[in-house]
């Protein structure tokens, strides 16, 4: 029970942190609430399967290979797991009359994507233990937040402009890349201090997440 507390917590927390910066215009909590479910249950539904698909058509074996890994973790990983959450923002929420200023795009992209980690952060925690759970606590679920934050920052002002499928797709390909780029630097730590560019690109992703979400509030279409 304890591990599961563990692994749950910096969830919420994140989920917190976004409710509050939502300062003008507060999303229904049942939105909410659906965007959260839909994570683990029809994002990483579409994750296995694309995964299924990428290990038949595209099998990457070397685990020590560069170049599989740069193929893993952008183009496996960081594709299928942006992609799925990106189907769930892009045709259930942007299509909601409630999503009516930009900073929606970060709430619900956010929610979505702390479904999806929400379900891996318990698995990977319930397996590793405390150490795990610290770690990830404070990498693998802050990550995953960023990547909701550019996504939804982009997908929240494509719904108001006219260069909508642009924005869209610009919002998706940055999460992509800010996923792909954390992950490889993880899956090439064969390399001796390689790994550390996993924490320079998560700082990089933290600090554009908080001019995103500086950015949106400013422009809120509900700010006195």
């Amino acid at each position: 029970m304890n591990l599961l507390l563990l692994a749950v917590t910096p969830i919420f927390i994140v989920i917190l942190y976004i409710y509050y910066k939502d300062k003008y215009e507060k999303e229904p909590r049942r939105l909410l609430l659906y965007n959260f479910l839909l994570g683990p249950i029809v994002s990483i539904i579409i994750t296995m399967i694309m995964y299924y698909g990428f290990n038949i058509i595209l099998p990457l074996p070397d685990r020590t290979s560069v170049i599989q890994q740069f193929i893993r973790a952008f183009f496996v990983v960081g594709f299928t797991e942006e992609f799925s959450k990106y189907i769930i923002v892009k045709f259930y929420s942007q299509a909601k009359a409630d999503f009516n200023e930009p900073f929606d795009g970060i709430v619900y992209a956010v929610m979505v994507s702390m479904g999806f980690a929400a379900t891996e952060n318990i698995m990977y925690v319930l397996q590793g233990g405390y150490y795990v759970g610290i770690l990830r606590a404070f990498t693998a679920v802050p990550a995953h937040a960023t990547f909701g934050i550019l996504m939804g920052y982009f997908v929240g002002k494509a719904k108001f402009s006219k260069n909508r499928v642009v924005l869209n797709i610009t919002g998706l390909l940055l999460a992509i890349l800010f996923h792909g780029a954390y992950d490889f630097f993880l899956f090439i730590n064969f390399i001796p201090g390689i790994s550390t560019g996993a924490f320079v690109s998560l700082f990089i992703s933290i600090l554009l997440s908080r001019k995103a979400i500086k950015k949106h509030q400013d422009n809120s279409n509900f700010r006195i």
